[in-house]
């Protein structure tokens, strides 16, 4: 990545106790990892973390958001992501089979010998979490539906249109239900 150094942290100088790092993440943070579902990516990132004796613990603050497209009727959509993530870091002899191991995914492991805590991964990861699993229009102020009235008059023909015909792939199964029925 580009700007991989902006998201390494050299938490081997850091004293024991609470830091504060502030990140700024746009549309080219995401270049690296491929095309996304969403564009005009306005985020900030507080990540907040807590030096201890061999384990940290780090909380991002996702706040921002970003540009995307509805589910239903393909309207553009701003998304506004808010949301808090947990990380436990400890330091080990083998992290490689302690992360293979580990069921919790809030744990993670790295080794003694590390000096440096990449967490580009993570900010992307919560970055998309922080998404709403179906993205559509807002309900107007009458309580109708925001999308688009033609798409939706649309699906509705599709629909309707769906229930009148019979895909021609389940005929041949119509049998074995007459047979079954028998058998019972």
């Amino acid at each position: 990545m580009s700007n991989r150094r902006e998201f390494e942290i050299a938490f081997v100088g850091l004293k024991p106790g609470i830091h504060v790092f502030e990140y700024r993440v746009e549309d080219k943070f995401f270049t690296e990892y491929g095309e996304q579902d969403f564009e005009h990516v306005d985020a900030n990132v507080k990540l907040t973390l807590e030096k201890n004796s061999g384990f940290m613990m780090l909380k991002f603050d996702i706040d921002g958001s970003v540009d995307t497209h509805c589910d239903r009727c393909g309207n553009p959509l701003k998304v506004q992501l808010w949301d808090e993530y947990n990380i436990v870091v400890k330091m080990v002899e083998e992290p490689e089979l302690m992360n293979d191991q580990e069921e919790d995914p809030d744990v993670y492991y790295i080794g003694h010998n590390e000096s440096h805590l990449y967490i580009a991964d993570w900010i992307y990861e919560f970055i998309n979490l922080s998404l709403p699993m179906q993205k559509v229009c807002p309900e107007k102020e009458n309580g109708e539906s925001g999308c688009n009235p033609e798409v939706l008059e649309k699906l509705r023909k599709m629909e309707d249109e769906a229930e009148h015909t019979t895909n021609p792939i389940w005929k041949g199964l119509e049998q074995f239900k007459d047979i079954d029925e028998k058998e019972n």
